[in-house]
């Protein structure tokens, strides 16, 4: 999505160091998930799709370079039609992610898997959001999202929420000096109060219930004859 003041905000030690992590953790939780389609909303500076192996990846955005362009409120995809949707930064900068994550509900299979990056309202970047108010610059104006809020959100959509890991532990500095200065406290923010870190993401399974799962026929038959086992010994007993 290109919200204003992100190109530039990524560029900077403070956007690469927040970047970097979320990266890598994509390209952990991405890898294994398999599939048919996947899409990747918003966020293309971070090509968050690059490890998984689906036939169909593509960017949906409503602007710039993209595999899709369109209204992230109004998915045009057919419903059912996706195994994987990844957002990255979306909710918290949209003025409807509600809406957004019905769209998503709507697009995925059953059994289809989101995963969503958020900044945690939880920590040291969390304080720094609150101090700069709404009105400051990209990233502090967005709506961030507690995790229980979040997957009680997927809850009432059906989503039955998976793995999630929180992560960046500094505190909101800018210069890449402090970033290095202060990087023991990733090792002991991730030991003493890992769901303390500036960013998150959280994996959620899209549940269809009222599903049977069907069985081959020889199964049943194979099922009704235990059952009729006992009845057919007596009725010979019975005989002798």
């Amino acid at each position: 999505m290109s919200i204003p003041g992100s190109d530039d905000w990524l560029k900077t030690p403070q956007g690469k160091y927040i970047l970097e992590w979320e990266q890598s953790r994509f390209d952990q939780m991405v890898a294994d998930i398999f599939g048919f389609n996947a899409v990747q909303v918003g966020l293309p500076q971070c090509d968050c799709l690059r490890t998984n192996r689906m036939p169909l990846r593509f960017n949906y955005n409503l602007t710039g370079p993209t595999g899709v362009r369109g209204d992230f409120h109004h998915f045009p995809l057919a419903s059912n039609s996706v195994d994987l949707v990844v957002l990255p930064h979306v909710l918290e900068f949209s003025d409807n992610p509600h809406q957004i994550l019905r769209e998503v509900e709507r697009v995925l299979v059953p059994e289809g898997q989101v995963i969503i990056s958020g900044f945690n309202p939880f920590s040291l970047w969390g304080i720094k959001r609150r101090l700069a108010g709404r009105g400051g610059a990209f990233p502090w104006r967005g709506q961030y999202f507690s995790v229980r809020r979040l997957k009680d959100l997927l809850t009432l959509l059906s989503f039955e929420t998976q793995t999630g890991c929180f992560g960046r532990y500094l505190p909101a500095v800018t210069q890449e000096k402090w970033i290095r200065r202060w990087h023991f406290l990733e090792l002991a923010g991730d030991r003493w109060w890992p769901i303390a870190g500036a960013v998150y993401l959280l994996q959620g399974v899209k549940r269809q219930h009222g599903l049977r799962l069907l069985t081959p026929t020889w199964h049943d038959r194979k099922a009704r004859a235990k059952a009729l086992a006992p009845a057919v010994q007596r009725l010979q007993k019975d005989g002798q």
